[in-house]
């Protein structure tokens, strides 16, 4: 039997062989269901569900991850972008923001289902590649701490913790601050959004270190007009960080013909 020796001692630690015929027992007693309720092999979203969901690829504009019509052959940008350059140099998304996304992540942000975080990981660490492949480290964009007590969790934060893992970035945690509590951005056109978080985010003197010179990947659920991901960028590039790119799990398309 192995072992394992730590701070705690002698530890055992089950074989493979065990290990599968615990988790085989388990799905018996408790048989596995995909993200969405349905009955499955495996965990993720069902065949369905999976076929409904449009995800971003390749051709994308390379500053906001908008969906482009035509392959240029290199790094292209949508009329937005090259009017107003953003403080975040690149962004992708994972997918479009529509009614088949929307439910998943109200679900993660609203109703307590961070265990949707990892599979949106997932989708960000493939979405994403262009940006991990050349960063250092992961921020997630963070939550007042009036806001995540009533919330409970950062859902940015929940799903930047396993895409730290997966792509081997170190995770800052709590390099960014929000050190104002905003309003909800809902209802607000691109000026007013600008404007809601305009100096919200800040990274603590103390903590500058773990930003000085770094790549940095900023992470959120979902890109509307930019407004938050700029302020987060702004705050980060003020500290020292080199780079910062901005990765979401869903981007909003009907802002496209608006600047963001």
């Amino acid at each position: 039997m192995p072992a394992d020796h730590g701070d705690f001692g002698w530890k055992w630690k089950a074989g493979p062989h065990l290990a599968g015929l615990a988790r085989g027992l388990l799905d018996i007693a408790l048989p596995p269901r995909t993200f969405d309720g349905v009955p499955a092999q495996t965990r993720g979203l069902s065949a369905e569900r999976w076929a409904r969901i449009t995800f971003l690829d390749d051709p994308v504009c390379d500053g906001c991850g908008l969906a482009m019509p035509f392959d240029s052959g290199g790094p292209q940008h949508c009329p937005a972008c090259q009017a107003r350059p953003r403080a975040f140099s690149r962004a992708r998304a994972a997918c479009v923001y529509d009614e088949q996304s929307r439910d998943l992540i109200l679900q993660l942000k609203h109703a307590d289902r961070s265990d949707l975080a990892g599979l949106m990981a997932l989708w960000l660490s493939r979405a994403a590649t262009p940006l991990l492949d050349q960063a250092d480290a992961l921020a997630p964009v963070p939550m007042h701490p009036g806001r995540l007590l009533s919330r409970r969790y950062n859902q940015a934060a929940e799903i930047a913790r396993p895409l730290a893992r997966l792509s081997g970035l170190t995770y800052l945690a709590d390099a960014l601050v929000r050190r104002r509590d905003t309003d909800s951005q809902g209802g607000k056109s691109a000026s007013g959004r600008r404007r809601n978080v305009a100096a919200a985010f800040v990274v603590p003197e103390s903590r500058r270190h773990r930003v000085i010179g770094r790549r940095i990947v900023l992470v959120d659920d979902v890109l509307t007009t930019g407004a938050t991901a700029e302020g987060c960028a702004r705050a980060l590039k003020a500290a020292g960080a080199a780079e910062v790119t901005l990765a979401v799990v869903a981007r909003v398309t009907e802002m496209q013909a608006r600047p963001i």
